[in-house]
């Protein structure tokens, strides 16, 4: 059976509606286009994001269950927060967004990684111009751990994280949670669940109510100093 699937014109930002998106495979929407700056803030403003694989082109998803977290009911495992008193790592926000970014993609091989070149030049130019963040975990001026995603209002949308030392990325979610919450984030998106973001604590929302909650909480801005470069935690105030 033949499948339609919208090819995005390269002079035109618009996209199709996340619910014209297929079942099998589930959420490809679209493909072509490319990664610039006003193209992936109007996907992630959509509810859509790019995921493709060597020698495919940029494809577009938007899956019928989207896995998020909710900061307000987030709790770190016990076993993370013994973990965080005995080892004191340091928590940052927005002090190395590139290296976390490189590392997210090092610790995959170019076969399983859809983090290559044009991706991480593509996402470092959204950091320069404010819409991409990134959380950094630090053991003796060490970066161990950390994640990135998009700013959308008050929603934010996951990317990727990473982990060179026990528990790092876990403690990034962790701090990081509390924090949009206490800045008025009201919901974290992490696109597709697995048994890693289940684990600590993600659960799905039908596409239907992602978008609702999303074309809500794209209008609402948390406050301006979420993501001022700062430290949510150092060593010395453990």
């Amino acid at each position: 059976m033949a499948i339609y699937l919208t090819e995005l014109d390269s002079n035109n930002l618009s996209f199709p509606s996340p619910f014209e998106a297929l079942d099998d495979p589930n959420g490809l929407l679209a493909f072509g286009g490319d990664l610039s700056s006003a193209r992936l803030v109007t996907a992630y403003h959509n509810g859509i994001f790019p995921w493709y694989g060597p020698d495919e082109p940029i494809l577009w998803w938007s899956p019928s269950q989207r896995a998020v977290f909710d900061p307000k009911t987030f709790k770190p495992a016990r076993s993370v927060k013994k973990f965080q008193r005995k080892h004191q790592y340091q928590v940052s926000i927005n002090r190395a967004f590139d290296q976390v970014i490189d590392h997210c993609a090092a610790l995959r091989s170019a076969e399983e990684t859809w983090i290559n070149e044009e991706m991480r030049d593509a996402y470092k130019q959204l950091a320069q111009l404010g819409h991409c963040h990134s959380v950094e975990v630090w053991q003796q001026n060490q970066l161990i751990g950390g994640l990135y995603g998009l700013s959308v209002g008050q929603l934010f949308c996951g990317e990727s994280m990473f982990s060179l030392q026990s528990n790092a990325s876990k403690i990034a979610l962790w701090y990081f949670c509390d924090h949009f919450k206490q800045y008025g984030g009201k919901l974290i998106d992490c696109q597709v669940l697995n048994d890693h973001t289940q684990s600590l604590g993600a659960f799905e929302l039908p596409r239907e109510d992602f978008i609702k909650s999303l074309l809500s909480l794209r209008q609402q801005a948390v406050d301006k100093q979420c993501f001022q470069p700062q430290w949510l935690v150092q060593a010395e105030e453990q």
